[in-house]
């Protein structure tokens, strides 16, 4: 049995991005994310999923954090922002990312979107769907 090979070239399609920021700045994110070409789903532009947590971090010597002491155990409303963008825009999306965190080092996550599969259109929508083409 032959593998099938794959229906994009290496690179194509699309990519999440997972993103923990400061609640404090959440939008400052959001808006360079979707300004760089994430968050792009048929005629709807910056989509993304938010939701709140607890960051945790302890600053080592030599850190310069935006938010509390070196050595000392912090604690911070954040949440967790997920979106997907193009592939071919990835140097461009966590650039945007970085350029509006205000950690000097954020955490994040960055993988590749499996196809969605013939149930849906290019525009990501279900195929069949009642009052819909």
């Amino acid at each position: 049995m032959t593998p099938e090979p794959p229906s994009e070239p290496p690179g194509a399609g699309q990519h999440c991005l997972v993103v923990y920021v400061p609640a404090t700045h959440a939008e400052q994110v959001l808006q360079a994310l979707g300004d760089a070409g994430a968050g792009r789903a048929g005629h709807y532009s910056h989509v993304a999923f938010v939701s709140p947590g607890t960051g945790r971090f302890t600053p080592l010597p030599g850190a310069d954090p935006a938010i509390g002491e070196v050595g000392r155990p912090e604690e911070v409303d954040e949440v967790r922002i997920e979106t997907l963008y193009p592939a071919a825009e990835r140097e461009r999306v966590l650039r945007a990312m970085a350029g509006a965190h205000p950690y000097e080092v954020p955490a994040f996550a960055t993988f590749p979107v499996h196809d969605r599969g013939p149930s849906f259109d290019e525009q990501g929508r279900l195929r069949g769907r009642p009052g819909r083409s």
